[in-house]
């Protein structure tokens, strides 16, 4: 009998250090929805040597986005970087899925992770994959959200009024 082990790929790890939280998003890099799942973590890191993972974001429906084209999944965070024209929130966190589009959640209670607002846009006419690849995104301290597609789609700047 042979054993497997499934590899988790971490491409982003936000600490929320007044909280001794990090929030670590694992990297979807297949098609077809074929490394799924790819999710957002919630990791108690007040012992850094032991950090236990407490929960997950709220996942879009695998049904809507699985076989939508291209990748579904976790991808990139926004880093709450320390800039003066920076978001940073210790609560509200930002993150892209890829065919999901960009996603914001409220980590106020980090057990039970709630999903408050998102944005999917249509896919751009010369997509190879036939949908959006949301894969990176970035706020500003006026709350504009800044995020691209991987292949074509461009650059799209949103508002966000929550939190």
């Amino acid at each position: 009998m042979q054993a497997s082990v499934q590899a988790h790929a971490s491409l982003t790890v936000l600490p929320l250090f007044e909280r001794n939280l990090w929030i670590v998003s694992d990297e979807c890099v297949q098609d077809d929805g074929a490394d799924w799942p790819k999710l957002v973590w919630v990791v108690d890191a007040r012992h850094e040597a032991n950090p236990v993972p407490i929960g997950t974001f709220p996942a879009p429906p695998f049904e809507a986005f699985a076989r939508r084209g291209g990748r579904f999944g976790a991808h990139n965070l926004h880093e709450n970087l320390p800039a003066p024209c920076s978001f940073r929130s210790d609560r509200i966190i930002v993150g892209t899925f890829f065919n999901a589009g960009v996603r914001v959640y409220d980590t106020s209670n980090p057990w039970q992770v709630q999903e408050v607002a998102y944005y999917v846009p249509a896919a751009p006419s010369l997509s190879p994959v036939g949908a959006i690849q949301l894969n990176d995104v970035y706020v500003d301290d006026r709350r504009i959200v800044y995020t691209v597609d991987r292949f074509c789609g461009g650059l799209y700047i949103l508002e966000m009024h929550v939190g």
